[in-house]
């Protein structure tokens, strides 16, 4: 599996057919989740996961627009109590629309397996993100690349039990 260059940003990652399919993947992948109980649908093994397949949990929050629940598989990091998680969105220009709803709204869950944790979203202070960001590029190679990627610094997430 070659691996991906981060001074070669593929050309098609700002069209809105990527983000569509990111969109289409997500909600797919959140459905048989839930349907499963995270026995399916609970690893990532795409880019650096394909040979270290990485955990996937499901983050809900409540839509900024709409009030509703809005539920997005993302891979995650566990210390302690706590989920950190990455609004990388593979590098595309804007933040994903999940990370927009837990700034209008911090009281989101997690759902890890059938286990669902309520917790209250924060962005990582710059020195939280500096420990974490090894940790996490460790975790999942491929964040590196996404920030090498675009220009916005891919936000860091910290998820706290409320």
């Amino acid at each position: 599996m070659p691996v991906m260059d981060p001074n070669a940003r593929p050309k098609q990652l700002s069209s809105p057919a990527v983000a569509s399919l990111i969109k289409v993947g997500s909600r797919l992948n959140a459905k048989v989740y839930k349907a499963t109980g995270g026995r399916l649908g609970n690893t990532w093994r795409i880019g650096a996961g394909l040979r270290n397949p990485v955990p996937m949990c499901l983050l809900t929050t409540i839509g900024r627009k709409t009030g509703e629940p809005r539920t997005a598989p993302l891979l995650y990091l566990r210390t302690g109590d706590s989920f950190v998680v990455v609004a990388s969105q593979g590098g595309l220009p804007k933040n994903p629309a999940w990370y927009l709803n837990l700034v209008a709204n911090p009281e989101v869950t997690i759902q890890v397996g059938k286990e669902i944790h309520e917790l209250t979203a924060r962005t990582a202070t710059d020195a939280e993100r500096d420990d974490l960001w090894p940790q996490l590029v460790s975790l999942y190679a491929d964040f590196d690349t996404y920030a090498a990627w675009t220009d916005r610094e891919i936000p860091v997430v910290i998820c706290e039990p409320r």
